[in-house]
């Protein structure tokens, strides 16, 4: 059975997560999280996409997106997915997939969801003890989000800006996001629609959607990987730079 069609809307927010293949490391220090970083900028100038939240994990990634257009956020995912293993792969003189497959994602709207995936992304570290807040993680967008630095591959979502209306009052609301525990069913919702491919929607969109979306909004089984994504992800060029 072949693979639904994901759901993915102009301007609508993407929670994207790429994980190694078997689970294994792809990023083995920082040089190899500055380089990510360095061609996800320029994966986002090509795709005219807007990057709200990121973690760099040891082995995956998470990022918050905002495509202009349906095509937009997989060319980014794909080239920038493709561009990193070919550099990987010359560095460490190793052959063969990095990523498991396609990566995963799930559409978001509405400020609990939005504003739930950036606290979702950013608090990874402090979840896997890593650190003991978010704020001490240097490979996240935390430290823009929150205020301690600048980030130019940021852009805000709206759900964002509407935490306040000034810089220093959303800054401080952003932070106080952070003071509460984890809610575990939220958790679970984040990672079972990432994994599924289905969306997180307000009540407002999920019933607008309802009447024309073709891919489920809700669990659905996943079907077999496509030829073309085995293809995809076997990759085995030297690294062609940007």
């Amino acid at each position: 059975m072949p693979r639904l069609a994901r759901l993915v809307l102009p301007d609508v927010a993407l929670h994207v997560r790429q994980r190694g293949h078997d689970r294994r490391a792809c990023f083995r220090d920082d040089t190899d999280r500055y380089v990510y970083l360095v061609l996800l900028r320029d994966c986002l100038r090509k795709s005219r996409c807007a990057l709200h939240a990121y973690c760099l994990m040891t082995n995956h990634v998470h990022l918050l997106l905002t495509p202009p257009d349906q095509g937009a956020c997989a060319v980014l995912t794909r080239n920038l997915g493709q561009r990193y293993a070919q550099y990987f792969n010359r560095r460490y003189q190793r052959t063969g997939a990095l990523w498991e497959g396609r990566p995963r994602s799930c559409l978001v709207d509405s400020a609990r969801y939005v504003l739930g995936c950036y606290r979702y992304i950013e608090r990874n570290p402090v979840r896997a003890s890593m650190v003991d807040s978010a704020a001490k993680y240097p490979w996240s967008s935390h430290a823009a989000n929150a205020g301690g630095s600048d980030d130019n591959l940021l852009s805000p979502h709206p759900e964002y800006l509407a935490l306040g209306n000034e810089t220093e009052t959303r800054r401080l609301a952003y932070r106080e996001l952070f003071a509460a525990a984890d809610d575990v069913e939220f958790l679970r919702q984040v990672r079972d629609a990432t994994e599924g491919d289905f969306p997180l929607l307000g009540d407002k969109m999920r019933e607008q959607l309802a009447q024309v979306a073709k891919p489920p909004l809700e669990r659905r089984k996943r079907g077999p990987r496509s030829s073309e994504e085995s293809v995809q992800d076997s990759l085995e060029l030297p690294f062609c730079g940007n």
